[in-house]
């Protein structure tokens, strides 16, 4: 007999369990979209490789080592499980022509795909929501994003989470800059290990990224991308933490924040947490101005940002107390005319708005109780034969000192929920 098959290393299951933290998240963050009036848009986990070729870059570390890529049976296309999904978003806009109705604000949620060592809060599926702000130029957009973040780490508790940001400029400047870059770096090529060695070759910025600490000296003695900058990019940036300061958001210039990506341009920012080792940007965005034009339309300014669910379950784990939901009502029932009155009964409690879990199974009512007991609802609701011979319910608190009453569902409905007001 063959052995028992399990998940794919680095992809999930989300138990009963944890389920709570995730619905918590979701409900957080679709109420704050809401607010700032932000539209879905859900587009599909495969897309052809073509658009992350062209999007994000061939010679990024994504398109080169990390993209789940194959080829149709049916028709030869070539591919992709979706590594992000801003490009998918473009690739959506453009497509159903959403910019001839103006600006868009849209988020999106879902899984993402890429063939990488699974780490803490870092897998080979991983879920992330992200905002998109289509044909608006900023910086005031910009700044709004920001503003957002911070209002959802409010929301969720999180403490510790701080903001760096940047500026890459035009392309103009980023490729004056590229040149006295890669000349830093060649003088210095035999202290490169073997990742940066390949990216100064092809994409000399995301050196600067890295995260190997014996090259942490010779970054930061690299050419500053600042001095390159044009005027015009300048006063964007400067104009930026002009209105991240009026709304009172904390941050700090990191001028090796490059982003690793290649439709970036302008600002860019990272929302960083210590707590979760090198890996440690919890959400992170900036502008893509050029992206809009590089798939195949009119160019439009673009800006958003996307954050990485399961790594900020991983603080909300650590900080917040998040209650699991609970059924209000545990309905047990025995005997023959019981079990369909009971059916009936739970109905009647669900359309009054109540949560309840049926029994099924059988069993003994002292059985039934305990597993009311581990259900953690608030009450129980007991119906045996006499109870469904009378139409009427026994309903017993379970979480607190309460006689057992005998009542009516309409009024057996009434205790339940003046009981749950009262302690709320």
């Amino acid at each position: 007999m063959s052995g028992k098959i399990q998940a794919v290393r680095g992809m999930n299951d989300v138990l009963p369990e944890e389920a709570h933290l995730w619905e918590f998240f979701e409900d957080t963050v679709r109420e704050w979209l809401r607010v700032y009036g932000y539209r879905s848009l859900r587009t599909p986990i495969l897309e052809k490789t073509d658009l992350f070729v062209r999007s994000i870059g061939a010679a990024t570390d994504i398109v080169e080592k990390e993209m789940y890529t194959f080829t149709d049976e049916l028709n030869g296309e070539s591919l992709t499980l979706r590594p992000e999904a801003t490009a998918a978003c473009v690739r959506a806009v453009i497509e159903h022509n959403l910019l001839y109705a103006g600006p868009q604000r849209l988020w999106y949620w879902g899984p993402m795909f890429r063939h990488e060592r699974p780490q803490k809060g870092r897998y080979r599926q991983f879920h992330q929501v992200g905002v998109e702000a289509l044909g608006l130029p900023g910086p005031d957009i910009d700044a709004e994003h920001l503003v957002m973040c911070a209002r959802l780490w409010r929301l969720l508790g999180l403490r510790g989470v701080t903001l760096e940001v940047n500026t890459l400029g035009s392309a103009e400047a980023r490729a004056r800059y590229r040149t006295r870059l890669v000349q830093y770096l060649e003088r210095h090529e035999e202290r490169l290990d073997a990742d940066s060695k390949r990216r100064l070759r092809a994409n000399p910025l995301r050196v600067l990224d890295s995260k190997n600490p014996a090259l942490a000296e010779l970054i930061a003695q690299a050419p500053k991308l600042a001095d390159d900058l044009d005027e015009r990019s300048m006063k964007a940036f400067d104009e930026l933490q002009s209105l991240l300061r009026e709304a009172g958001i904390d941050f700090s210039i990191n001028a090796r924040l490059v982003r690793g990506l290649d439709y970036y341009n302008g600002a860019v920012y990272e929302w960083v947490c210590d707590r979760l080792g090198a890996q440690n940007a919890v959400c992170a965005g900036g502008r893509y101005d050029g992206l809009i034009e590089q798939i195949g339309a009119k160019p439009a300014p673009a800006c958003g940002f996307a954050m990485g669910i399961e790594r900020l379950l991983v603080l909300i784990k650590e900080e917040v107390q998040v209650t699991a939901r609970v059924p209000d009502v545990y309905l047990l029932r025995q005997g023959d005319r019981a079990e369909r009155y009971g059916a009936r009964v739970a109905e009647l409690l669900r359309d009054a708005g109540l949560a309840v879990v049926l029994h099924c199974g059988g069993g003994s009512f002292k059985a039934q109780m305990k597993k009311a007991d581990a259900s953690g609802a608030r009450f129980a609701v007991i119906v045996g034969d006499d109870e469904a011979g009378a139409e009427v319910v026994s309903v017993k608190p379970l979480r607190e000192v309460g006689e057992q009453l005998r009542a009516s569902v309409r009024d057996a409905v009434a205790i339940i929920t003046n009981r749950a007001s009262s302690d709320s």
